[in-house]
């Protein structure tokens, strides 16, 4: 089976340099097209986190093609799509995670025909796969106060996660965005953080609504950590800036001991949860997009999609024979 694919691959590769890292390389080739490409996204303002991303997806790329460079002319909608077939079927990847990468590629893909490099629109011949509408995970309110239970709020740590976890439910904000946040950005006496645009998916700058509990616990948890005289507002035990890493590690240390094994444990089902439960607790949908950042409504609704008891308490509260029996 690797040999099969080997000789499918090399057929595009004959006599080509091996290239395992981006590096300064000809417009003549897929590596000095794609570093070209990714200086491009830079002009435009695009995050360096995205900018990551593209270039972790280009080392995939790279991996099928054996890590060996390929001219413009060998850069065909075949090939692309056997790249597809081996995600698929060779790496046994989802649809989901496919498509990811299958954006990226299309999208270099489009910006190396405007630019004139390659003559054919290939990326239109790369069509993004069908998934499954599968329901958003997101912890029930019982899951949440176990979580809550099994941390030792007497530590710094402790105090600190428990914080994180009320502030992701409540802000819905992003990890990233979360631990980014300076202190001076939070405005307590009017009950909001200001995101800066360059911390933000969308690179728009957004005020995000505190509660009142939030304010509080955050007021105690800012006056124990002023002495460590850091800009940022979530720090390590040592008053260094929290990393996104640590975050999702401590959480998942979390939900191990809280015994939750049937879903992820991470920054973005606390975020997915926070959506769901501020509709159900009756919050609109527009006001949900401004808070969670994002440009168009039809990215708010996934965050809103309901479980099935979820949608029987609704219905039983909304029922149009309510109004007529």
């Amino acid at each position: 089976m690797i040999e099969e694919k080997q000789k499918k691959v090399r057929k595009y590769n004959v006599g080509k340099k091996s290239s395992r890292t981006m590096r300064s390389a000809t417009l003549d080739n897929i590596t000095g097209l794609y570093e070209r490409f990714c200086n491009y996204k830079q002009t435009e303002g695009m995050s360096q986190r995205t900018i990551k991303d593209y270039k972790s997806h280009f080392n995939y790329l790279m991996e099928f093609l054996d890590h060996e460079d390929i001219t413009r002319g060998d850069m065909t909608k075949d090939l692309f799509r056997e790249y597809i077939s081996w995600m698929l079927y060779d790496r046994g990847l989802s649809p989901v995670t496919v498509n990811v990468r299958m954006r990226t590629l299309r999208a270099f893909l489009r910006f190396c025909y405007k630019e004139g490099y390659i003559q054919n629109p290939i990326h239109e011949d790369l069509k993004i796969l069908k998934t499954p509408q599968d329901l958003i995970e997101s912890f029930t309110v019982e899951e949440i106060r176990k979580l809550l239970s099994v941390i030792d709020k007497e530590s710094y740590a402790g105090f600190r996660d428990a914080l994180i976890i009320q502030f992701l439910l409540d802000t819905m904000v992003r990890v990233s965005e979360m631990v980014a946040i300076r202190r001076e950005n939070v405005h307590l006496d009017d009950g909001f953080i200001k995101l800066e645009a360059t911390e933000t998916k969308t690179r728009r700058a957004r005020l995000v609504p505190l509660s009142l509990r939030t304010i509080e616990v955050l007021n105690e948890y800012m006056k124990e950590t002023k002495e460590y005289e850091n800009e940022f507002l979530f720090l390590t035990y040592e008053g260094v800036q929290l990393s996104a890493d640590t975050v999702r590690w401590s959480l998942r240390q979390i939900g191990q001991a809280a015994g939750i094994t049937n879903k992820r444990v991470s920054p973005h089902t606390f975020r997915h949860t926070g959506a769901l439960m501020y509709i159900m607790n009756g919050g609109d949908p527009f006001s949900l997009q401004k808070i969670l950042g994002h440009s168009h409504m039809n990215m708010v609704r996934k965050y809103i999609q309901m479980t099935d008891m979820d949608v029987k308490e609704q219905h039983d509260l909304f029922s149009p024979l309510n109004r007529i029996f």
